[in-house]
């Protein structure tokens, strides 16, 4: 078995205007890194038109039914503040939640070992209800749901690195005993949710903020002493990852200082948890990730991780 790739020329047809920190290049740069000779093994496959009935497993019907229809007219408007819609975005949210739908299920029936979805508009600042943070759809928290009624899995963990807090991930699953939700991220920073305090109704929601200025030490110390032994307790049928890369030192968009190194280390701990106790069953889904070159050398360290287990 080995590692799957997940991408579509639809993800650089969502357009934003110039200066827009969630843009194409973001793609282009992970196109051209995945390029490399170090990942010729990867299995790649085009991301497929997602059908609507699995984003309604994790979004209200109403709220769903009013996003195509903004997205249906085109363009140039706005989701909400931050987040753009034109001509292209309609085919990319859906692709976009199509590669998560084929990842879990490659994954999920061993067809691969693990599996990445370089795709955008990312995911997880969308709420039950509400588009907001450059996201539409959850992607993250369509994957867990498809899981659990395609596949049959009791329980799925969701690990997001994010330097964001997934405030629409957490939305969802708050009252979700059947999904893991950990967080490490930078706080305050925007959203503004994601407090240590906050843990769900049933106790599956585990946030760690970290502060500005945290490095891959702190950062580290978090994973190992608090979220890889929540993940490893829980036992999931299978690992997801929501794969922001804005806690990197160079991100314009945050205030952490980790390295790819950090990124690398924490995929290589997190299949090391995966083996043991979900058949090492992992998806990651890019998130965030905004300074070019940060982005893309954090991509090639977690992707090589991933093929490596």
């Amino acid at each position: 078995m080995t590692t799957l790739y997940l991408h579509h020329l639809a993800a650089l047809n969502h357009l934003a205007e110039p200066g827009h920190p969630e843009r194409a290049d973001r793609i282009r740069v992970i196109e051209r890194v995945l390029e490399q000779e170090r990942f010729t093994a990867l299995a790649r496959e085009q991301a497929p038109l997602a059908p609507v009935e699995p984003i309604l497993r994790a979004h209200d019907a109403r709220y769903v039914e009013s996003v195509f229809d903004d997205l249906g007219r085109g363009g140039p408007l706005r989701a909400d503040v931050d987040t753009p819609v034109s001509i292209g975005t309609h085919e990319a949210v859906l692709r976009s939640i199509g590669a998560v739908l084929q990842a879990v299920d490659e994954v999920m029936t061993g067809r691969v070992r693990n599996a990445f979805s370089a795709m955008r508009p990312p995911g997880h600042h969308a709420e039950r209800a509400r588009a907001t943070g450059f996201c539409f759809f959850n992607t993250v928290a369509v994957a867990a749901r498809h899981a659990r009624a395609g596949h049959g899995a009791d329980r799925v963990a969701i690990l997001d690195w994010d330097a964001h807090h997934g405030n629409g991930t957490q939305d969802i699953f708050w009252d979700d005993p059947s999904v893991l939700y950990c967080s490490t991220h930078e706080m305050p920073l925007y959203p503004g949710t994601g407090a240590a305090g906050e843990q769900g109704e049933y106790g599956t929601v585990v946030n760690v903020p970290l502060a500005a200025g945290d490095d891959g030490a702190v950062f580290r110390e978090a994973l190992e002493r608090i979220v890889l032994p929540r993940i490893a307790a829980f036992r999931p049928d299978l690992l997801l990852v929501s794969a922001g890369f804005d806690a990197h030192w160079r991100d314009p968009l945050a205030n952490l200082n980790l390295t790819e190194r950090d990124f690398a280390w924490a995929t290589q701990r997190l299949v090391e948890v995966a083996a043991r106790v979900s058949g090492g069953r992992i998806v990651s889904v890019l998130e965030g990730g905004y300074d070019l070159i940060g982005l893309s050398q954090s991509v090639s360290a977690h992707v090589a991780a991933l093929m490596e287990a």
